[in-house]
């Protein structure tokens, strides 16, 4: 891979990390932050209804759900970054062959080729 694709990827994770950040520290504000009555407008803390517990701690852990799942993916995008500095960006974890640039337009966060990937998903 030329020193130039490794700039255009670099600059690729920057910008979705920069944006997962902000997107985890929203719901992070949504979920934690805020109580019913700031988010409903109510002047009272006790919810009216019991329904209303229950769809509160639905959306929390819907939204909790959301945070982990971008955690996770911001994880794997630091690594990717780290294997650019390293110069392995590209290149499958699993048996070394070159991750094709199709794959890492669509997901640069990859570091698994296609083929091993679909291997570890089928178990």
């Amino acid at each position: 891979m030329k020193k130039a694709d490794f700039k255009v990827y670099k600059e690729r994770l920057l910008i979705l990390r920069s944006r997962l950040r902000g997107d985890v520290n929203n719901m992070a504000d949504a979920a934690l932050k805020k109580s019913r009555s700031e988010t409903n407008g109510d002047l009272s803390s006790m919810p009216i209804h019991m329904a209303d517990i229950g769809s509160d701690n639905f959306e929390q852990e819907f939204t909790l759900s959301l945070m982990e799942s971008d955690e996770d993916m911001l994880g794997r995008i630091e690594v990717s970054l780290e294997r650019l500095e390293d110069g392995t960006y590209g290149q499958c974890e699993e048996c070394g062959a070159r991750i094709p640039k199709a794959r890492l337009n669509a997901i640069p966060y990859a570091t698994l080729c296609i083929k091993c990937a679909s291997e570890l998903e089928q178990g």
